[in-house]
């Protein structure tokens, strides 16, 4: 009887959050002897183009979209039944539930799954002096649309509140996405540019549903990080109020922001160094050092 191939390895390499050096030698190794490449480019955004990348590895890259990691996945995982197959993460592959579930359709076809870890922004968040095992569950917040204002963030944000927990938010990215109006209108499937939540668009939307709140467990004046291009060498920290936030451009993707909780000496400190303004500098020192009553 002819001997059964197993399939070839799928691997999921990390590139980390700066630039096309950021990826591990192991990770590099990986690239330059895989048989095909793939760099998803829907989660988050590097901070160099496809070309430089595929110039620092000596090899080409294909692009894997949504629609191709979510759709059409298997054309992938069939490259596997001849030679290495690797998807290239920004950030960590395993902190997007899109590559768990790629994991899993992986394995149910017998594919052996192998992670090369990196740097994420889950860990580059305590570059503004927060603590890391003070923080609670992660959220998105996603763009608003004029009939689409979702709240489902809200209930995990008091939860982390009323335990005291800062709260890591990420924001939504919009990259290929259809330009649905055209395709009405009877024209050719176009896409809509890039876009990017800032740090100010984010306040304002989570403003605004604590607005719709009989008790909000945040307002105007809850103390709020905003970071942008965490990893890279412009790197921007600017700390304030959510109302600060609101008004404060951070400059280019990628960005992300925090709702602090019960703020540690230590923490109140680091934070005055990227206060936005004097006034933001006061409140950040005058913010609560305990948890709420029913948490004591």
């Amino acid at each position: 009887k002819r001997k059964a191939v197993l399939p070839m390895p799928l691997y999921l390499v990390g590139l980390g959050l700066g630039d096309e050096k950021d990826i591990t030698v192991r990770g590099l190794e990986v690239v330059r002897q895989a048989q095909s490449v793939y760099l998803e480019s829907y989660t988050s955004i590097l901070g160099v183009d496809k070309e430089k990348l595929e110039a620092f590895y000596g090899r080409g890259i294909e692009i894997a979209d949504r629609d191709f990691v979510e759709m059409r996945a298997e054309e992938m995982l069939d490259g596997g039944e001849t030679g290495d197959v690797a998807l290239l993460v920004v950030g960590d592959p395993l902190c997007a539930t899109t590559h768990t579930d790629l994991m899993l359709r992986a394995r149910q076809r017998g594919v052996d799954v192998k992670v090369i870890y990196n740097a994420s922004v889950m860990g580059a968040a305590g570059a503004c002096g927060l603590q890391l095992y003070s923080f609670g569950a992660t959220v998105s917040i996603p763009f608003f649309r004029e009939n689409w204002r979702p709240s489902s963030f809200y209930p995990k944000i008091q939860s982390n509140l009323d335990g005291g927990m800062h709260t890591l938010c990420l924001l939504d990215i919009k990259v290929k996405e259809p330009d649905y109006d055209a395709l009405a209108k009877g024209g050719r499937m176009k896409f809509l540019p890039p876009r990017f939540m800032t740090v100010a668009q984010a306040a304002d939307q989570l403003l605004e549903v604590a607005r719709g709140r009989e008790a909000p467990c945040y307002d105007e004046n809850t103390i709020g990080v905003g970071m942008a291009r965490l990893g890279q060498d412009d790197a921007f920290i600017a700390v304030g109020t959510l109302k600060d936030l609101t008004e404060t451009d951070c400059g280019a993707p990628l960005h992300c922001m925090v709702i602090c909780g019960v703020l540690h000496p230590l923490e109140k400190e680091f934070l005055t160094f990227y206060a936005v303004n004097e006034e933001a500098k006061q409140a950040i020192l005058e913010a609560g050092s305990e948890a709420p009553a029913e948490h004591k």
